[in-house]
């Protein structure tokens, strides 16, 4: 290549800055390229992955976040080489870097555990598939839907559309009511002079219509469980019951229980004649 170079003409001192040039060149469409064959790679083994869980949702949600997650580190890893090889052709010696590095990882050490303790956190939570993308959960006092999780933190978007971003490290506790299923918990306050047998009747009418419709016969996947009186004072009573169901479902089934209740109760009884 320098011969090359010199018959075309180019002088003698500009054919290393050339050189380094295209090797910088170089550098950098084979990280490219490499980033693209390994995002590829990892969206086949997604389908593939996809394939064998079928319908099975909570697989398919570990699929993403992982999928996800290492193509992060993927990323992560051949940045990090390519511009460790590009500054090794503007002739910057590594070791003296290292050896800074090491000096100043020292002084900054306190300063980043809490840095080191989210990405040991967040691989914990990933390898016991604690928490993945589109699951609904409680942490660090927010609540929403895993809109992304990552080594460093994870996403949660709550109901009214705020964006939370919440450091691995002050994760202690997550509730996750995303698996497998959930209780559509529904306690009645009632004045004690109340009729609890008609209430409780009732109930259990509207839960028998709401299983028999076609549009819940999918989210409800049990029976209404009536635990009956759970609370009482000297003016009020509290109703309880529940209904398996599906993970996603638990507020809409609650809500239209709740409604089509309301609408029995104020429709007065119709004494037999």
């Amino acid at each position: 290549m320098p011969s090359f170079l010199a018959s075309l003409g180019v002088p003698e001192n500009i054919i290393p800055l050339i050189l380094s040039g295209l090797r910088i060149l170089f550098i950098v469409l084979a990280a490219i390229i490499l980033v693209q064959l390994c995002n590829k790679a990892i969206r086949l083994l997604k389908g593939r992955l996809r394939a064998h869980a079928q319908q099975n949702l909570e697989e398919l949600k570990r699929i993403e976040t992982l999928g996800r997650v290492i193509s992060y580190i993927a990323s992560t890893v051949i940045g990090s080489i390519a511009v460790i090889e590009v500054l090794h052709e503007f002739g910057i010696s590594l070791a003296p870097v290292l050896a800074a590095a090491g000096v100043v990882g020292v002084a900054v050490g306190f300063g980043s555990q809490s840095l080191v303790k989210d990405y040991f956190n967040g691989l914990v939570m990933l390898l016991e598939n604690q928490i993945r993308q589109g699951d609904s959960i409680e942490a660090a006092g927010k609540s929403g839907t895993v809109e992304e999780v990552t080594l460093r933190h994870i996403r949660l978007r709550d109901y009214e559309g705020t964006v939370h971003f919440i450091p691995n490290s002050v994760i202690t506790t997550v509730s996750n009511m995303s698996r497998g299923f959930a209780y559509a918990v529904i306690d009645i306050k009632v004045p004690i002079a109340s009729d609890f047998s008609r209430i409780l009747q009732t109930m259990r009418e509207i839960g028998k219509q709401l299983r028999a419709e076609e549009a819940y016969q999918n989210k409800i996947e049990g029976d209404l469980e009536v635990a009956g009186v759970d609370q009482m004072d000297h003016e009020t009573a509290v109703l309880r019951a529940r209904f398996q169901v599906r993970p996603s479902e638990k507020s809409s089934v609650r809500r239209e229980f709740i409604y089509r209740l309301k609408q029995a109760l104020d429709t007065p009884v119709q004494e037999a004649s």
